[in-house]
């Protein structure tokens, strides 16, 4: 294998040198892999005024000027090692932090070895317009690059490396600044190497060169910009003392982890397990971890056990011997309402200091006596493989504040409240304590010490004051890592050049003038066919739009018509890098985050009425009786879309028995269509689901103001669409595995394990006398279908929307990296599937439209398409990406529903006008809802008019049947005390907004009615 310079030059005028490493192969094989590079003497420095050096004068890294750093009157350059960009990345992206950075190829390489988002973050500061990199290539320098020695580590060749090109450029620093005749030397700007390595500045420093710690050079800023800096540097184990000062007095809280020489001899051995740790939502001294060796998670119970897990670390567990396994708890346990029950901060650090919190271990001790028999396996954590920290939105805890500090500036420990429920409080110091409080800040994970009872942490930024509408929008898509930053520059460079005033050309009048026509080549002409979109109200992307007319031999011939996106997004350039790594659109209540720029997004790509677009089209001939398809054929069109509709508009033309135009009349052959396809699906074990939907009405596009919330209805035309989408999706699917069997783009539904279903059976069983089958996705469609209540008609929605937690997550997947027998997808009963419809929004999409094109012959397929490590990495990113996008738009959901019901007050207290003027979260909303879940100390409903879920809890335990699942309310309960509720109760809840204390935003509180 050969590396390259940056520029061309004839091997003769370049000195070789060797790369030698070892490697081991997927088959276990260790092979020895040799790397040539050669070297070369014109690679650039990239400083301003170097005469030595060819370089543009505006691509020129400048040294800082002497105002911005008083320790350098002649200004200065940073040269950063690895670990710098590895622990401080949040410094370098701050708007005050804009030194002249010279960032070397060893120090690139070595971070998108170690870590890819942060290589990401890396690239994204080196291309952002504001700051000031220069990228050089030290290893292709002949006076930079080094060779390995034998008995050096590859972190202290690095090491070398970095310490070497530091050399060279204090010494090229001169040829920047040549002596003139006459004058006295010039003062050069030195370049000053920042590590966080104290031997490597030791080593630097007896070189004679400039070394210092970030937190060194932080200090030395101007005051304005320091104190901010300060209180963002991470809280690096190598920083200095500050942050280990007395540790050595503590006493460890955890067990120490394990070496990771013997976690991996564990794994293999079978006698530890790797999986991704899941807080518990309900109890936060709780966490599974899912294995493969065992049906059900691995349960650990305690502070102990989990053993500084955060939520989605890859941890190592070891797993008790049976007889000490145990079963969930059955309480609400509320980690806010315990560190209220300490003393405030001042007595937290003193828990730290010694043996774990005695009200703690008590309340672990209960909870662990859950009267409930169905036992898991039980462990604890024993090791970390990969850590899931990022910046996470908090808010101040105004009780870590002491009273005396409360206005101070000074330095000062206080701690953060996440968002989420699921994550820890995170220790941080600060010297803007007092003007955070009230506010939504980001806050990022540093380190979690065996003698600290929390992890520790460091201030990113703030976000703005908790409850203002502009804060919580922004904590939301940061909760859920929703890229949100508006396309920059490449990536708008890659629109048509017409932008808005694109359009199709005319057609070709000739074959071979169609032929060297981009638009037109191989395209079929579809003008003139009756095609319309039906789409939910407001749609602005319109990814589809479809036909049915009927044949000359009596048969219906039907279309799907797709977005040609991939016309437009070509692979490899910057707009497809961006929408790779987006993944997908993401939909909010009140806003919609763009896979791809709105120019193609809600222009060029949508398929509007009356107006050309290119298309990919699917057309099936099928019989009109029993819609068994004769015949599908795949082509890239031109189409014009006579018609756009909203489900309900086209709902009314479907039902209206006047009008018999084209288009109604293709509305109802496909309708007709629709319903046959979708007994067949039935009939072959598709199971018809539920999930909560509902619509929220907003005051008006400027305000955005939620007013009221109610139910989505679904109609025929929903299910309309819905089965030619899957139509589509399935035939796509079938025809680019036949093609590219090892690297197509599918999605499958695996089936769930039968343990999933354990609970929900038990409780139909228990509570209404009714079985469940999950032997096959069949047995279990016809099961719900017998889950009818003859006097409560939503009860066998109920049973839907349970089952559909039971079940595994869909994903995307490369055929060749998964066994034929598992591309399946059970909740559809397809053999095969994928995703077609929507490149607008869905990237992997995108995939399949190139994939299909190649298919068919109208394009060749990229090579990233033929390489199944990479469309691995690329479905990898996706899945995660589609995760987040679902978790975001659901959170949206509850919290303008919140807004909704907090407005449905404000009008029911105006409209009381004859009664006092009270704060408008004691304004109740009463609606029906039904128990689906009870604990000891409370029961979770399900409010089907809202479409969401709450929590009644009781500061009290209730007398708890846990077999059955019936709870006695207790004392507190009031005038309820003494009352049964189960689960499928239908109850009368009292619905009010209060201000949650973990997201510091308006929460749905619950009680029952009285």
């Amino acid at each position: 294998m050969v590396e390259i310079s940056i520029r061309k030059r004839p091997v003769d005028e370049a000195a070789v040198t060797q790369r030698k490493f070892f490697k081991k192969t997927a088959r276990g094989k260790v092979i020895k892999v040799l790397r040539e590079r050669y070297l070369r003497d014109d690679v650039s420095c990239g400083l301003h005024l170097c005469k030595a050096c060819t370089i543009a004068p505006n691509a020129a890294i400048k040294p800082s000027p002497a105002s911005e750093y008083a320790g350098f009157p002649n200004g200065h350059y940073v040269l950063p090692d690895t670990n710098v960009f590895l622990s401080q990345m949040d410094l370098f992206e701050n708007t005050l932090f804009n030194p002249p950075v010279i960032l070397l190829q060893t120090v690139l390489e070595e971070v998108r070895h170690r870590s890819m988002p942060l290589h990401n973050r890396l690239k994204a500061l080196v291309q952002a317009e504001e700051k000031n990199f220069w990228t050089f290539y030290n290893e292709f320098r002949s006076e930079t690059a080094i060779v390995r020695d034998e008995d050096e580590s590859p972190n202290d060749r690095n090491d070398r490396a970095i310490r070497t090109a530091t050399a060279w450029y204090a010494q090229h620093l001169s040829l920047s600044y040549p002596p003139i005749r006459g004058q006295a030397t010039p003062q050069l700007p030195p370049i000053v190497l920042l590590t966080e390595d104290a031997a490597n500045r030791e080593k630097a420093r007896k070189g004679g060169l400039k070394a210092m710690s970030v937190r060194q050079y932080a200090e030395g800023m101007p005051e304005e910009a320091k104190s901010t800096l300060l209180d963002v540097l991470a809280a690096s184990d190598a920083a200095g003392d500050i942050e280990q000062k007395g540790a050595a007095g503590k006493v460890s809280l955890y067990p120490e982890y394990l070496p990771t020489m013997t976690l991996q001899a564990g794994i293999k051995a079978g006698e530890l397990h790797q999986g991704h740790f899941n807080a518990n939502q309900y109890n936060y001294l709780e966490g599974t971890v899912s294995v493969p060796a065992f049906t059900k998670p691995v349960l650990l119970v305690g502070r102990e056990s989990m053993n500084r897990s955060v939520n989605g670390d890859v941890v190592v567990v070891e797993v008790f011997p049976e007889s000490e396994w145990k079963a969930p708890a059955d309480e609400v346990v509320d980690q806010e309402v315990m560190v209220a029950a300490r003393k405030n901060d001042d007595a937290e650090d003193s828990d730290e200091e010694g043996a774990p919190d005695s009200n703690e271990a008590e309340l672990e001790k209960r909870i662990t006596q859950s009267a409930s028999s169905d036992k898991q396996p039980t462990g604890r954590v024993v090791g970390v493989i990969k850590r899931n920290w990022r910046a996470y939105v908090c808010h101040i805890d105004p009780s870590s504040l002491s009273s005396t500090s409360a206005t101070s500036l000074s330095p000062q420990t206080v701690f953060a409240t996440p968002s989420s429920r699921l994550l820890p409080r995170i220790r941080l110091r600060t010297r803007h304590a007092p003007s955070l409080l009230s506010q939504k800040i980001l806050v990022t994970i540093d380190r979690w010490d065996a003698r600290s009872r929390y992890p520790e942490g460091h201030f990113v930024r703030a976000l703005g004051k908790a409850e203002s509408k502009e804060a919580e929008q922004e904590s939301l898509l940061l909760e859920y890592e929703v890229p949100y930053r508006p396309f920059g520059g490449a990536v708008l460079g890659c629109l048509p050049v017409e932008g808005d005033a694109w359009v199709v050309p005319p057609k070709p009048a000739t074959e071979e003038a169609k032929k060297a026509s981009k638009e037109w080549r191989g395209r079929e002409d579809l003008r003139e066919m009756i095609i319309c979109s039906i789409d939910p109200p407001n749609c602005q992307d319109i990814d589809d739009a479809l036909h049915a007319r009927v044949l000359e031999n009596g048969n219906i011939e039907a279309g799907v018509h797709i977005a040609d996106v991939s016309h437009f997004v070509l692979p490899d350039n910057a707009m497809d890098s961006e929408a790779a790594a987006r993944g997908t659109t993401v939909y909010l209540v009140d806003k919609r985050i763009d896979m791809l720029p709105a120019l193609l997004g809600t222009n060029l790509c949508s398929l509007r009425p009356f107006v050309e677009r290119l298309a990919f089209s699917v057309l099936w001939e099928m019989t009109p009786d029993t819609a068994d398809i004769v015949n599908v054929r795949f082509t890239k069109s031109v189409i014009a879309s006579k018609s756009a509709f909203t489900y309900a508009e086209a709902q009314l033309r479907k039902d209206d028995p006047n009008m018999h135009d084209p288009i109604t009349v293709g509305i109802r052959l496909l309708n007709t269509l629709a319903q046959k396809l979708k007994a067949k699906r039935m009939a072959a074990g598709a199971l018809n689901l539920a999930s909560p939907e509902v619509k929220i009405h907003l005051d008006s596009a400027e305000s955005s103001d939620p007013i009221d919330v109610e139910q989505k209805e679904m109609l025929e035309t929903n299910s309309l669409v819905e089965e030619f989408m899957l139509l589509a999706n399935i035939s796509v699917a079938r025809k680019n595995q036949e093609t590219f069997p090892a690297t197509a783009v599918l999605r499958r539904h695996m089936p769930p394990p039968a343990t999933n279903f354990e609970k929900l059976k038990d409780i139909l069983q228990k509570r209404k006398g009714m079985t469940v089958d999950v032997s096959s996705s069949g047995a279990l469609a016809a099961s719900l279908d017998r889950c009818i209540d003859s006097e409560e008609p939503a009860f066998n929605t109920l049973v839907r929307i349970m089952a559909t937690r039971c079940m595994l997550s869909a994903e995307y997947f490369c055929s060749g990296s998964v066994a034929r027998d598992t591309f399946g997808h059970y909740g559809l009963a397809s053999p095969i599937y994928t995703h077609f419809t929507s490149p607008i929004r869905r990237y992997a999409d995108v995939l399949a439209h190139r994939q299909l094109s190649a298919a068919i012959g109208y394009t060749p397929l990229h090579p990233s398409l033929h390489s199944k490590p990479h469309v691995e990495r690329t479905l990898e990113v996706v899945n995660r990406r589609h995760r987040l996008a679902q978790m975001a738009g659901r959170a949206s959901v509850e919290f303008y529903v919140g807004l909704a019901l907090k407005a449905r007050g404000e009008h029911k207290k105006q409209a009381q006008s004859t009664k006092s003027q009270g704060d408008s979260s004691t304004i109740e909303v009463r609606e029906e809802a039904f128990v689906i879940r009870t604990f000891r100390n409370g029961f979770g409903v399900f409010v089907f008019k809202l479409g969401i879920e709450g929590l009644v809890q009781y500061k009290q335990d209730g007398s708890y049947d846990a077999e059955n699942y019936v709870l006695t309310l207790p004392e507190t309960a009031g005038a309820h005390k003494g009352k049964k509720v189960a689960i499928f109760d239908k109850v009368v809840v009292a619905i009010s907004v209060e201000k949650d204390k973990n997201t510091q935003r308006g929460k749905v509180k619950m009680e029952l009615a009285v």
